[in-house]
């Protein structure tokens, strides 16, 4: 689905596959909220996403990344503030004016046209000559791997090849803006990785700024360069990635995003420059950082692959004897709950799975550490 709008283009606005020109708009958010009556799903949302950015929004049921996707699409209606795309407001702009390519989770594929013919239809709506949609149409097959597929009908198709065609519609004249409503949540895990790579190379061919809007957070940080995590309706932290899973600012996104033990502060003692000392259960003092932003230390959090065990837990800023809860063996690691020996602690260690590694059993001694670096206050609720 594509809704149009005659916004200005950048130059070079139809790179060719495997091109990484960014061709997007640039989208800025200023205060935008939604109310449906006495009920604000919606807060004073302010933000920028740059041209050509792959951005992620997530967030649990009713955290309002869906309905920010609807206003952005012009499918719901603000109750307040502003959204310019490449410099232009587009609040009052129907959504069928707005030149944004729409994909969702149910590739909307009319299932008695071709491939070819679902993929031309916007631009047979908008009055294209043949011979440019049969061109326009070639080109985004060949973008997402499915030349010599245009003769076929949707039911013929796998589910993954379904959401390709659905991709290569919303894009088949470059547009502006890509918006992604939880495209993959009907596929299956292994064809849903697989669509993350094709997504992301897709994003990086076609150089259009993408908004996808997930509740996995393993997808989003797989695909996007930033995203926004998102709760009650506000902002709780943008970032990249990496830059959310190492930094969180609060219990929340610690444990939104990945895994993460959560140890409750009960004071903390400062140190030099960012280095402080937190005092946990049963008087044990924990070596943690402070981020810059530091102002309440509810808890510390640290991720289960920066805790060691046993012999290599020695020597680092922080060394505890723990009790083996339980051992999980996953996918090239073994994950293990252990207790903070003479506290109601639990942390979550994940150890890399190795032929010559001994499988700790539950009940089992043993010594856990981690270095102040890897131990970061966060605030809580």
């Amino acid at each position: 689905m594509t809704l149009h709008l005659d916004l200005p283009r950048t130059e070079g606005a139809s790179p060719a596959p495997g091109s990484t020109a960014r061709s997007g708009a640039v989208v800025e958010f200023r205060g935008v909220t939604k109310d449906y009556g006495a009920l604000t799903v919606l807060q004073p949302t302010s933000l920028r996403i740059e041209a050509g950015e792959f951005f992620a929004i997530i967030g649990p049921s009713g955290s309002g990344k869906s309905t920010l996707l609807g206003i952005t699409a012009g499918f719901v209606v603000p109750s307040g503030g502003s959204i310019k795309v490449a410099g232009v407001d587009v609040v009052a702009t129907p959504p069928y004016h707005r030149n944004f390519g729409m994909v969702f989770q149910n590739y909307a594929l009319f299932p008695h046209m071709t491939v070819a013919e679902n993929i031309a239809f916007p631009l047979r709506m908008r009055g294209f000559p043949k011979a440019e949609m049969a061109a326009k149409v070639q080109r985004v097959l060949e973008m997402v791997r499915l030349s010599g597929f245009g003769d076929r009908k949707p039911a013929q198709l796998s589910g993954g090849q379904q959401q390709r065609v659905a991709l290569a519609r919303a894009a088949v004249y470059d547009p502006l803006l890509l918006l992604m409503d939880e495209p993959l949540g009907a596929l299956d895990k292994n064809l849903r990785e697989e669509m993350q790579e094709e997504i992301k190379r897709f994003q990086d061919a076609l150089g259009a700024t993408v908004i996808y809007v997930t509740h996995d957070q393993h997808e989003a940080a797989y695909m996007a360069d930033r995203i926004a995590i998102m709760r009650g309706g506000t902002l709780e932290q943008i970032g990249s990635p990496r830059e959310l899973y190492e930094k969180p600012e609060s219990i929340f996104v610690a444990s939104f995003l990945g895994e993460a033990s959560l140890l409750p502060v009960l004071g903390v003692s400062a140190g030099r420059g960012s280095d402080v000392s937190a005092r946990i259960g049963s008087g044990l003092v924990v070596e943690a950082t402070a981020p810059r932003s530091h102002g309440s230390a509810d808890a510390i959090c640290v991720r289960p692959e920066a805790i060691l065990l046993g012999d290599q837990a020695q020597g680092m800023d922080n060394v505890f004897r723990g009790r083996v809860e339980d051992a999980v063996y996953t996918t090239g690691s073994i994950r293990y709950r252990v207790w903070l020996e003479g506290t109601d602690l639990l942390l979550t260690v994940r150890i890399p799975s190795r032929p010559d590694i001994a499988l700790l059993e539950a009940g089992q001694k043993v010594t856990v550490g981690w270095n102040r670096r890897d131990a970061l206050l966060v605030a809580g609720d």
